[in-house]
């Protein structure tokens, strides 16, 4: 592969030579205006004008308006790169908080059967998400108070990036299954990694969020899929109120009343029962 390099940067000019030498030396493939600056010593319409005939003689791509990637060489020229799509959204997360969340981290911990299309992520000021050839990145704006339960990721052999732990990417779900797919899939999740999961940490992480829809749905999943002891459920039924919450909110709102989790079941507990039998 370094053969590969040196062999192509020898037919690049000098400085862009200099340039993509820099940047792979950094294990850099994602880049902005300020790092040619500082690679290179050109003014800030310089830069700006180097970075695009970089772009025109396609050895690098344009992900948004000041951040672009290189193409790696053995693509060749004119070809639409993207690069890791876990990279460039903690990119994009601009130097904010953030956690690659909810469906997204389902995948990268085995929680899903299907490829993800959208990349989630949480952060913590609002942004807005984006397309990026053909990648939509989805931006869900967090309190700063409730980032917990977030560890590194090897995004690849040099990068590592922020994702929500196992219980973490649950309690997500819970609250937020729209972008997981449902309430059905984030039970699936929990099912198939039923092994990895932590009770206590679920129920740790729900009191500590303290969304009382979170509370209620994780009981009534932790006992259904017998999955809790009577220390974790006791801990989440004294927490309830006496307001009830849809057990999917994505779906209508209709089913049964159920007292004990004060849920109103609009999936059935049938249903979610199958999955373990799948």
């Amino acid at each position: 592969m370094r053969q590969s390099i040196k062999k192509s940067i020898k037919t690049l000019g000098s400085q862009a030579a200099k340039f993509v030498t820099t940047l792979h030396e950094r294990n850099q493939t994602l880049f902005g205006v300020a790092d040619v600056k500082t690679i290179t010593g050109l003014t800030d319409t310089s830069a700006r004008s180097f970075v695009r005939t970089l772009v025109e003689r396609g050895l690098v791509t344009r992900l948004k308006p000041g951040l672009f990637i290189l193409v790696p060489f053995e693509m060749g020229k004119d070809k639409e790169f993207a690069g890791d799509p876990y990279l460039v959204a903690s990119v994009l997360a601009g130097g904010k908080s953030y956690y690659l969340s909810h469906g997204t981290a389902m995948e990268i911990h085995q929680m899903v059967t299907q490829p993800q299309l959208v990349v989630y992520v949480s952060t913590s000021e609002r942004l807005q998400s984006r397309l990026i050839m053909g990648t939509e990145f989805r931006f869900i704006t967090c309190k700063k108070k409730s980032f917990f339960g977030i560890i590194d990721y090897w995004a690849t052999k040099q990068k590592t990036v922020k994702v929500s732990d196992i219980e973490r990417t649950v309690i997500d779900g819970l609250r937020q299954p729209e972008y997981c797919g449902g309430l059905t899939e984030v039970a699936k999740g929990l099912w198939m990694q039923r092994e990895s999961v932590s009770p206590e940490r679920l129920m740790r992480y729900s009191i500590r969020l303290n969304v009382g829809a979170v509370m209620r749905r994780l009981g009534f999943l932790l006992e259904l899929y017998e999955m809790g002891t009577d220390k974790i459920i006791g801990a989440l039924r004294e927490r309830l109120t006496n307001s009830y919450v849809l057990l999917d909110p994505v779906l209508p709102g209709q089913g049964k009343y159920l007292h004990r989790w004060r849920l109103r079941l609009n999936v059935e507990p049938d249903e979610l029962r199958s999955l373990v039998r799948t």
